[in-house]
């Protein structure tokens, strides 16, 4: 199934009323307003219809030189999980690469947990990778959004439940999810705090993976400026932490 029979599928399952959110629609320009904490009530439910433990939402990184997944939110929102420590990492190359060109579901298993091989071996339309999350078994989503936004939803646990019709409705229920997020922007305007052009290129820095200390060396910074900028424009941002900053300004367009 391509992007385009996923949004079809997706469209075909809003029609039957079974949308999550309200009024939206891939196609729409309007939707009821939808918060993070919405969003992460969503993934939850989807977990819980396929048995997942666990989940995390991810933007792709605008960066084409260094692939990286910036976490939006996870199970633990609002803290950060130790599994999504591991896929904002390296282990996230390989699907970064392959999320930007297709949303083909990927894989992986527990050595320790046969039967999940099984599970994910019988779906047709996925394929198993190398692990997101060592010691874990996990399914891996590609998801698109408008401005040429794409991401990942991830679900991780030891007895998952998957038929293959389920497949595609769990999917189709991802993009949707995605959808919502990346069209997300600040209930009042006027009381975001404008951000500065610093600020912006130090988050995107942070976006491709940089660490302060690189920050100050391509920006001529000091370390201390260079975090200073980035706990500003946190704090513009609303954000807990400078990933859900970043993820923020990927989201509002202000970074790309």
């Amino acid at each position: 199934m391509k992007h385009a029979d996923i949004k079809e599928t997706a469209e075909a399952l809003f029609n039957e009323q079974r949308n999550p959110f309200g009024a939206f629609t891939l196609g729409s320009e309007t939707h009821h307003a939808v918060t993070i904490p919405d969003a992460v009530r969503r993934c939850r439910w989807i977990a819980v219809d396929m048995n997942a433990s666990a989940f995390g939402l991810f933007f792709v990184s605008p960066s084409p030189e260094r692939a990286r997944l910036v976490p939006c939110f996870d199970s633990d929102y609002p803290g950060i999980a130790v599994a999504t420590k591991f896929i904002s990492g390296a282990n996230g190359e390989e699907i970064v690469r392959h999320t930007r060109i297709s949303t083909e579901p990927r894989w992986w298993t527990d050595d320790g947990v046969p039967a999940m091989a099984e599970l994910f071996g019988d779906l047709a339309w996925t394929e198993q990778m190398a692990a997101l999350v060592p010691g874990a078994s996990g399914i891996a989503f590609p998801v698109h959004a408008d401005r040429g936004q794409c991401g990942l939803v991830v679900f991780l646990g030891s007895e998952m439940t998957m038929q293959q019709d389920a497949l595609y409705e769990i999917h189709a229920r991802c993009f949707s999810l995605f959808a919502a997020v990346a069209r997300i922007r600040p209930g009042d305007t006027g009381r975001m705090r404008a951000i500065s052009k610093r600020e912006l290129e130090c988050l995107k820095l942070t976006a491709n993976g940089n660490t302060s200390e690189e920050i100050a060396r391509l920006l001529k910074l000091s370390v201390h400026t260079a975090n200073q900028y980035l706990t500003q424009s946190t704090q513009k941002l609303n954000a807990v932490n400078r990933n859900q900053a970043v993820a923020k300004a990927l989201r509002l367009g202000l970074i790309e």
